[in-house]
């Protein structure tokens, strides 16, 4: 789906005008309360970042508005188009917006905003790495100008990196952690809130846009998902995501409760040293390769899952222009294939791959599933535990590690996956890439090419990059009371998309 390109997004402006309607019906003084297990760092958008942006939304507008089929319309920004050569985009603002405390919202606040997150050191931050300057031209028109063209820039003005904030406030130390101040739908409400435990949201008075359906919304945190079924079953929850196989055939058994699934993440190792600097032998493909045929996919799918989700060797999902269904069973279950590849690469008598454990992505089945499976073709996997508090010094600081086993989101936008996952950062830590990518990249980021980027996708699969297992299919769940609409590039859907069922 090329979503970035300037025609979608005049077709989307055309289709949905300036409005961000949610027909609110006969159930607008209702009260909605949603369960997660995200805790967000805080509430300054600059901290923002996936799971955990419902939070974000509710106080924040952002600039660009992403329906639940990922399409994109106006938000505070009511128009916007890209140069010929697409390295600058033109943002007209809306010109009636205020901040909660009167200050007009304008282009100088979006600049002020802009150049914040970037520097603000968040998770989100490198999605501005492209915008080499924003031009403010007067008060309602901002022109954006990029360092390369990047296809992604109107979904990360969608998401984290378009939410805006007061600037009033920036001087305000940490002020915005726990007070928050923008011109979204809601204000926190201090008194009802208790940070760490729960967030209540109440309709903000004059807000600019249509109202939700809702007068106030509860966030509340849980540690665990059985609490969260529970108290869905009994309505003190009306609404949550659940992601354990066993606890969404559990709450799949009540009659009360309404569902809704949706296949997002995939699960699997992230292979971040491919030139062998932690474990040399990881430097040849074919001991990649070798591993992607040593595990039982299926079988891991059928015990650990229950079946809920579809077998994948490769890393971008359905709804990418990228996605080739062959892909999906690339890497059929074949040890023997395996051990051969090894004895090819010189290590007949294998070698110990250790990688990090976190425990609440990695549970006892998985970690025995691939040591077992590991273990058959000669590789000796060493699981090292790590919690919350040492995982981001160990893995990401130290680059102690090869790889780990993580949860990925699968964004319908190409280039998203690209940046996360190929791109030097957070997951591709060593920086490495080698010829075939570095001769694709220029291609897709002028053309976004259907064939280029699949021809991507094909040589990261085949050249062993990653090594996923499936895509794991989670249930949006109620208590009966509201309607859900799972939002495309998000596991959770976004505070616009719950209203009262009918």
């Amino acid at each position: 789906m090329k979503r970035s390109a300037a025609l979608a997004a005049l077709l989307a402006i055309a289709l949905a005008g300036c409005s961000d309607t949610v027909d609110a019906g006969p159930a607008a003084t209702k009260a909605l309360t949603i369960a997660t297990m995200t805790l967000p760092q805080s509430l300054d958008p600059k901290d923002a970042n996936g799971s955990a942006m419902p939070y974000f939304q509710a106080v924040y507008d952002t600039l660009v508005r992403r329906a639940p089929d990922g399409t994109y319309s106006p938000k505070l920004a009511s128009a916007w188009t890209f140069s010929k050569d697409r390295t600058e985009l033109s943002l007209t603002l809306r010109g009636d917006v205020k901040f909660d405390d009167g200050s007009p919202f304008d282009a100088a606040a979006v600049k002020a905003n802009m150049e914040r997150f970037r520097k603000g050191g968040g998770a989100q931050a490198k999605t501005l790495n492209d915008v080499k300057d924003i031009e403010v031209v007067d008060d309602t028109h901002v022109t954006l100008k990029l360092s390369q063209p990047n296809s992604a820039l109107l979904f990360y003005l969608s998401d984290a990196a378009g939410l805006m904030a007061n600037p009033a406030d920036f001087a305000k130390g940490e002020a915005l952690r726990t007070r928050p101040s923008g011109t979204g739908p809601y204000d926190l409400d201090q008194k009802q809130t208790v940070i760490g435990t729960k967030w209540v949201f109440t309709r903000a008075p004059g807000y600019w846009g249509d109202k939700l359906p809702y007068d106030s919304v509860t966030i509340s945190y849980f540690d665990n998902e059985t609490a969260i079924v529970n108290g869905v079953k009994t309505g003190q929850i009306n609404a949550a995501l659940i992601q354990d196989a066993d606890q969404q055939i559990s709450i799949e058994a009540d009659p009360n409760v309404k569902t809704t699934k949706q296949d997002f993440d995939f699960q699997g190792i992230l292979l971040f040293d491919r030139a062998g600097a932690v474990t040399p032998q990881l430097k040849d493909p074919r001991v990649r390769q070798a591993l992607n045929h040593a595990i039982d996919r299926q079988t891991m799918l059928a015990k650990i899952r229950q079946g809920r989700g579809t077998v994948t060797s490769q890393i971008f999902g359905p709804s990418t222009a990228a996605y080739k269904p062959e892909l999906d069973g690339y890497y059929a279950f074949d040890q023997d294939k395996a051990r051969r590849l090894l004895k090819e690469a010189g290590l007949e008598g294998g070698f110990t791959l250790e990688l990090p454990r976190i425990p609440a992505i990695v549970s006892d089945a998985l970690a025995a599933s691939l040591r077992t499976d590991l273990g058959a073709v000669g590789v000796k996997l060493v699981w090292e535990d790590v919690d919350a508090g040492s995982a981001v010094q160990r893995i990401f600081r130290d680059r102690a590690y090869s790889g780990m086993v993580m949860n990925m989101g699968q964004s319908s936008a190409d280039w998203v996956v690209v940046g996360e996952l190929v791109l030097p950062g957070a997951f591709n830590m060593f920086g490495y890439t080698d010829d075939t990518v570095k001769a694709l990249l220029p291609k897709i980021q002028k053309n976004g090419a259907k064939e280029d980027l699949q021809a991507l996708n094909e040589h990261l699969v085949k050249d062993g990059w990653f090594l996923p297992f499936y895509r794991m299919t989670y249930l949006h769940v109620s208590d009966g009371s509201v309607t859900i609409v799972p939002q495309d590039g998000m596991a959770v859907p976004s505070i616009y998309n719950y209203s009262p069922a009918r």
